[in-house]
């Protein structure tokens, strides 16, 4: 395993990162812990969760993922060795459940990191991210800006004050955004700098074969501010595994269990994977391994996030570690990228 700096800051986190999000819906709190324990033995050292995991996100599971995760550091006594990366969520009408909907304001970014921190059972939070931003803007595979000049959501300074004030307290060590865009990142730094509060580390956007829209803006702004990418969806659900084409809908897999996540499942996803799964197969690799080695490998990148909901699953991306891509393949993926950029931004 590989381990990188966590952008200007004095920890290094494995280059794989455990995804959680599926723990508390398609995951027992029994699976999670043996995610864990597999995962440290592999050398992973980040655990990624969010207050309101797991997903699909309903009021009856909120917060489950993160007691799970509280409840093996509590009996493991290896909360040192580990980096624990959580977020608070941004604003939506269908977060009513939590603190009667969510708001990126001071009293809420408190609050929420105050309830984070009970249900991990730890003093303090490695790294707390912003899920998403308050504003109007584009993200989650939205295109199409289209500006507001009448926008009444809380101000990235009055967020990151608060987040100052964790930073302060010592519940949490830093800070990073999620889902975000150059300007917000640009912003983000600029208060930074002109208000001498903490700086971002991270980002946690998509990244993936079927989705490389961060190189377009975001990549150099990683690797020139050291503000690196936490990739999420690196296999795009699951999608370029290849276990999807053809219509197939393998039992309690993602994509046959849930109908809302449909990003990665148009037509041209289904063609452009299939180019994919067949350079892997030709290449001898398997298509997950090859996908999720794709992202590692970026120098923007600074952890790839994975994810399963068996041992089997996660043993095989764990492994995608150990793969280094040629150059010829490298090239050969880009030639797809080429003929069909972006298929599902």
């Amino acid at each position: 395993m590989q381990y990188r700096p966590l952008g200007n800051t004095d920890l290094t986190v494995s280059a794989l990162t455990l995804g959680t999000m599926t723990w508390g819906e398609q995951n027992s709190e029994r699976d999670a812990h043996q995610q864990i324990e597999i995962a440290l033995d592999a050398g992973i050292n980040c655990l990624d969760a969010a207050e309101m995991y797991p997903v699909p996100p309903k009021a009856e599971t909120q917060g489950l993922t993160e007691t799970y995760l509280g409840n093996w550091l509590a009996r493991s006594s290896q909360r040192q060795r580990l980096i624990i990366a959580t977020k608070v969520t941004g604003p939506g009408a269908s977060f009513h459940y939590l603190r009667q909907g969510t708001r990126l304001n001071r009293q809420q970014i408190l609050e929420a990191c105050e309830a984070s921190l009970k249900r991990l059972k730890t003093d303090y939070i490695d790294l707390y991210q912003i899920h998403w931003p308050e504003r109007q803007t584009n993200f989650f595979g939205q295109l199409g800006y289209r500006h507001q000049t009448d926008d009444q959501s809380v101000s990235i300074e009055e967020t990151l004050r608060a987040c100052e004030e964790l930073v302060r307290s010592g519940k949490v060590r830093h800070l990073g955004i999620s889902n975000e865009t150059p300007w917000g990142v640009h912003e983000y730094l600029r208060l930074s700098e002109t208000e001498a509060l903490p700086r971002i580390v991270s980002v946690q956007n998509p990244y993936n074969l079927l989705n490389r829209i961060y190189e377009v803006g975001l990549a150099e702004m990683s690797i020139r501010e050291q503000v690196g990418l936490l990739a999420y969806s690196p296999l795009a659900f699951g999608v370029l595994s290849g276990k999807y084409l053809g219509g197939q809908r393998p039992a309690q897999a993602r994509l046959t269990l849930y109908e809302r996540f449909q990003r990665y499942t148009s037509p041209l996803a289904e063609q452009v994977t299939t180019a994919y799964v067949e350079l892997a197969q030709r290449h001898q690799l398997s298509p997950a391994q090859m996908a999720l080695a794709f992202v590692t490998q970026q120098p923007f990148v600074t952890s790839n996030i994975i994810g399963a909901t068996s041992v089997t699953q996660l043993q095989e991306n764990l492994a995608s570690s150990q793969v280094q891509l040629s150059d010829e393949l490298l090239c050969e993926i880009d030639q797809i990228h080429q003929q069909h950029p972006n298929p599902c931004p």
